[in-house]
């Protein structure tokens, strides 16, 4: 006898911007899992609000539906939570400290190891740093950071059902840092965490690689991932790709979360022409986790 369907909790992020639109869009599209109920939270709560503009009161509700799903997720009653555009502007008007969604998902959950990975189809990239000035990029690359990204996407991929996961290490500097002068960061950090990793994960942990060749392995199919080491390294290549099909999933997390990869779009809010495919997208790929791994989160071996 089949038992009843788990529910996995979307939320409407910035009620300003797209995010009801692509929710409603994605949710009638008829291409969703069928194996899973989906519960839209706090709907009948959505404040009224002057589009296409952040204000208090739509921040104040997304970050409402952000901890409505994460709490229902961590008692059991969500198998995962897909959380629709916010507004970071929106978020801090209602007194939003953290840098991002990835960093309060951290610290409400309690994971001390996280990252977050774009997935776009087969091409997936994880980021050793996130939205970071590049002027201080290089002071927060260390060995226990790309260590920690290369263990959470192997992890990751393990749970996608790839039994030996293929990951490449992106370079940081033009050409690998090669010849030594373009920059000791491949020497002295990321080749000794790439060596480390290898002697816990296997061989097929990779790197450094010189960027401008790296992408066009990936393409070619010579790797189930890529970490690399700053947002732009990853999201340039990705989303020239699979821009309108680009997932957020954040990694280390006891719960399993994803979310489209794109912004507000204020400037279309109500207009109805919002694209739902990075939507759907999001809401397969939780989906899919959450049948894979039942357990919820996926975490880095020790």
């Amino acid at each position: 006898m089949i038992g009843p369907l788990k529910t996995i909790a979307i939320t409407l992020g910035d009620v300003a911007g797209i995010g009801p639109e692509v929710v409603r869009k994605a949710i009638g599209s008829g291409k969703i899992n069928r194996r899973f109920r989906y519960e839209v939270l706090l709907e009948n709560r959505a404040p009224r609000v002057a589009l296409g503009r952040p204000s208090r009161q739509a921040g104040r509700f997304a970050l409402d539906s952000l901890e409505a799903g994460v709490a229902g997720c961590l008692r059991g009653d969500y198998a995962a939570v897909v959380t629709a555009p916010v507004s970071k502007a929106g978020l801090r008007l209602a007194g939003f400290t953290f840098p991002g969604q990835t960093e309060w998902l951290a610290h409400r959950t309690g994971a001390r190891d996280f990252a977050m990975m774009l997935v776009g189809g087969s091409f997936r990239v994880a980021l050793v740093t996130t939205h970071t000035p590049l002027r201080r990029v290089s002071s927060l690359i260390t060995r226990e950071a790309v260590g920690r990204v290369i263990g959470l996407t192997h992890a990751w991929l393990l749970c996608l059902g790839i039994r030996r996961p293929r990951v490449m290490v992106a370079a940081l500097n033009p050409h690998g840092g090669v010849p030594e002068e373009q920059g000791r960061e491949e020497i002295s950090i990321i080749a000794p965490a790439v060596r480390t990793a290898r002697k816990r994960l296997g061989d097929n942990v990779t790197g450094p690689h010189s960027p401008d060749h790296l992408f066009w392995l990936v393409r070619q199919g010579k790797a189930d991932a890529v970490v690399c080491m700053y947002h732009d390294q990853g999201l340039i290549p990705l989303k020239m790709l699979a821009f309108d099909r680009g997932v957020n999933v954040t990694l280390g997390l006891p719960i399993i979360r994803t979310s489209p990869d794109h912004g507000t779009a204020y400037d279309i809010a109500g207009r109805n022409r919002a694209d739902p495919r990075s939507m759907i997208e999001a809401v397969n790929l939780a989906a899919r986790l959450a049948g894979t791994h039942p357990r919820g989160g996926f975490h880095s071996p020790t």
